[in-house]
């Protein structure tokens, strides 16, 4: 079947005069085969205290009944612009509903979460009184696939700016990407997001936007952040690690005054060719060193190539801390192989 991009709700809905009214944000929300959760996130968005907003949903090629979901809904409120097309990834959609917004301030949303009712008013007043910042997300509540709150024992994220550029010394949680409200232009400055961060192109984003304006989080509970094991998060954890370490790598040497290396890139090297995209050596290991101790914990990334990073780490003579935890975890997931390997690469090999 042939897609099409549709600019905007279906003329039952267009022909209101709310749908004349210039917003002051646009809601962008891209959306994959997310039947399962988009009406509550949908509702959550139409429910807000303030109401002049614009609320663009992109359909990125699902196969399930989303693009139906989102022209029931746009038939119903002329608030919401549906954009139904083929599927081209994140990215480019994020890409797509940055350049389609006509307010200043964009509110990212995922399909999967749930605003709170409060959130765009208090995030708007935030933004309105800091002109200094051009990116405000808020803490969050971490909910479960049956929208039941989870106890997550993370630290909360960081609200001031300067907190923020300590939780990026620190490898620290910095934003939850569909809490956070930014200022359109400010994001156009730096280039949008880029398509060679796949599955953390929110995190490459803050790293690059920290050095030219303020960024922080409000201490309010702002959204129910849905945790599951389909999410991208848990489907993509090692090529997401790998991504997050790649970025804070480029952010140190642009804050040491150098090129960023990455800025062109449509995609990632393989970790074998950073020494020579970084310029020197010893890159490699230490982006394995950095990322081998977080892989440990994804039963994904300890069946996929994460399991491989984690065994030449080890080769490299790295920490071995919790990596005995790691062949138990293995047999308990039913990777009795792949804890022997793991378990033999410990005998054999020593920490430097």
């Amino acid at each position: 079947m042939k897609h099409t991009d549709i600019r905007k709700a279906p003329s039952a809905a267009t022909d209101s005069p709310i749908a004349n009214i210039m917003p002051e944000v646009s809601v962008a929300m891209s959306v994959y085969n997310g039947e399962r959760f988009l009406a509550p996130a949908i509702e959550s968005v139409l429910s807000q205290t303030y109401t002049n907003f614009e609320f663009l949903i992109l359909d990125d090629g699902s196969k399930d009944q989303t693009a139906a979901i989102i022209e029931a809904y746009a038939a119903r409120d002329s608030r919401i612009r549906p954009i139904i097309r083929e599927n081209r990834g994140l990215v480019a959609s994020l890409n797509q509903l940055i350049a389609q917004s006509r307010a200043p301030l964009i509110a990212r949303m995922d399909a999967d979460d749930i605003c709170l009712p409060e959130r765009f008013a208090k995030q708007l007043a935030f933004l309105d009184a800091h002109p200094e910042f051009g990116v405000i997300g808020s803490r969050t509540y971490d909910i479960d696939d049956k929208d039941q709150i989870i106890e997550m024992h993370l630290p909360p994220h960081p609200e001031t700016h300067e907190e923020f550029l300590a939780a990026i010394d620190h490898g620290a949680l910095l934003l939850c990407h569909p809490s956070v409200m930014y200022r359109r232009d400010v994001v156009l400055a730096v280039g949008g997001y880029h398509a060679a961060f796949k599955h953390c192109e929110d995190l490459d984003l803050w790293l690059r936007l920290a050095s030219c304006t303020r960024l922080g989080n409000l201490p309010d509970r702002l959204i129910r952040y849905r945790h599951y094991p389909e999410q991208v998060s848990s489907r993509h954890a090692t090529v997401q690690q790998i991504g997050a370490a790649i970025a804070r790598l480029a952010y140190y040497e642009r804050m040491a005054g150098n090129a960023d290396p990455t800025e062109k890139l449509e995609n990632l090297p393989p970790i074998a060719a950073l020494d020579s995209v970084f310029k020197r050596n010893g890159v490699a290991q230490q982006l394995r060193a950095t990322v081998a101790h977080g892989l440990k914990h994804s039963l994904a990334a300890l069946r996929d190539e994460g399991f491989t990073i984690i065994q030449r780490h080890l080769r490299d003579g790295g920490s071995r801390k919790g990596m005995w935890r790691t062949v138990a975890r293995l047999v308990k997931y039913g990777e009795p192989i792949r804890a022997l390997r793991l378990c033999f690469t410990l005998l054999t090999t020593k920490a430097l």
